[in-house]
């Protein structure tokens, strides 16, 4: 058994749908300790990866900004995508935010 199955394997007991499942898989593919060092990953279909699901999760990755993605003949997808650059917009979060707004100000007494 493999990694990924073995991540997989209680999930699938806990009741979520294929695409669910599918997106999980494709998410440890891509966040791989590997697949970040190269900034790429092979992305390989399994025979219960529905139509309609695989179709639904290489939707989403088309949609992606800086994800290149090529079609390989047997059908897996290679992604690949650069480095972030110093001029890549970073989101903060709203926790983030506070806690900069609150070193900023001065102390009350």
């Amino acid at each position: 058994m493999g990694a990924v199955e073995k991540v997989m394997a209680p999930l699938e007991r806990e009741g979520l749908t294929s695409l669910e499942r599918l997106g999980l898989r494709v998410s440890a593919m891509i966040n791989s300790p590997l697949a970040q060092l190269d900034r790429r990953v092979l992305i390989h279909r399994m025979d219960t990866d529905s139509d309609q699901d695989w179709d639904a999760i290489m939707g989403l990755l088309l949609e992606a900004d800086g994800l290149g993605m090529t079609f390989c003949d047997d059908g897996s997808v290679l992604l690949q995508w650069d480095a972030p650059t110093d001029d890549d917009r970073v989101i903060e979060s709203e926790e983030d935010v506070a806690v900069v707004g609150r070193e900023e100000e001065e102390a009350p007494f």
